[in-house]
């Protein structure tokens, strides 16, 4: 049985390509990063197809968990801490527009 891609279309090519250990064990840890498989993930970087890491995900998830306990914060405060919450805010804003520019060119 043919596997499927994303697209749901079969995938019935098969591509040996040779490796060093080295690339290979590169290839792998940047696959179990991302969550793929590593034939998924060459498909996916050869094809332009969007790759985000696992970690970034987390990452990207934790860091709107924080903007929305800032908010609150703030809110229940009444703006106590409005300059501080302020420049927190603008700093986690500029970390998640790179970690998702990072996710959109790989």
């Amino acid at each position: 049985m043919p596997f499927k891609t994303q697209n749901l279309e079969p995938l019935k090519a098969v591509l040996n390509v040779r490796l060093t250990e080295a690339e290979k064990s590169r290839l792998k840890d940047d696959a179990d990063l991302a969550a793929l498989s590593m034939s998924e993930l060459v498909r996916r970087m050869y094809f332009g197809r969007t790759t985000i890491s696992s970690t970034n995900a987390m990452m990207i998830k934790e860091m709107r968990r924080i903007g929305c306990l800032l908010k609150h914060m703030h809110n229940e405060s009444s703006g106590g801490y409005s300059r501080d919450t302020a420049e927190a805010l603008s700093a986690l804003k500029t970390h998640l527009r790179k970690l998702s520019h990072d996710r959109q060119e790989g």
